[in-house]
């Protein structure tokens, strides 16, 4: 990979909009309050990083590797997370907006997400085996030919999965968390 190596450093309230991130590799580095919206991130590499506080919004990740990366209280709205380079994708959301965004046709098998706003975010095709969903906002997720085995759904909310097209198997769904599995069938449960 061509471009810079950076190691353990922080990056604190910079806005990369105006600042450009030189291209490369991140390895062990934080970034803490600094703005990314829109930015042009493609082809680099950051590894077991952290994104704290951060607006990722838009950001572009064609061929982008994200290898133990955690996200906290970030926005990231309309993430295409599916154009990211696919070999050891690793990623960890906690408290964050991920609103629009696309997990389409990856592999994300135990990825956690936690107190996130998922709205209307796109998993079709996904492998999200023993993924964990706590306290999250499904509402009008889409899952779609989606392997959510062995999957955690006890303390989200909001979902909409069809049985009949997506794999299931031993994955944990709360009792009233059920309706969300039946809304396919246009029942009426009273």
């Amino acid at each position: 990979m061509q471009g810079s190596f950076t190691e353990n450093r922080r990056f604190e309230k910079v806005d990369f909009r105006e600042e450009k991130l030189d291209g490369g590799s991140y390895e062990e580095c934080q970034f803490i309050n600094c703005n990314f919206n829109s930015v042009d991130l493609s082809g680099m590499s950051f590894i077991k990083c952290l994104f704290d506080g951060c607006d990722g919004s838009l950001v572009k990740l064609k061929n982008t590797s994200l290898q133990e990366v955690k996200f906290v209280d970030c926005k990231l709205l309309g993430v295409q997370f599916s154009d990211c380079r696919k070999f050891l994708l690793e990623l960890d959301f906690e408290n964050c907006m991920i609103k629009l965004a696309l997990f389409a046709h990856i592999k994300l098998k135990n990825i956690h997400f936690k107190n996130c706003n998922l709205q209307e975010a796109d998993f079709s095709e996904a492998e999200l085996k023993g993924a964990t969903f706590e306290n999250c906002d499904l509402l009008q997720s889409t899952f779609f030919h989606t392997n959510l085995e062995q999957a955690d759904f006890s303390s989200a909310f909001n979902y909409s999965i069809n049985p009949e097209i997506n794999r299931l198997r031993k994955a944990k769904f709360s009792l009233q968390g059920v309706i969300g599995l039946l809304d396919t069938y246009g029942i009426e449960i009273v």
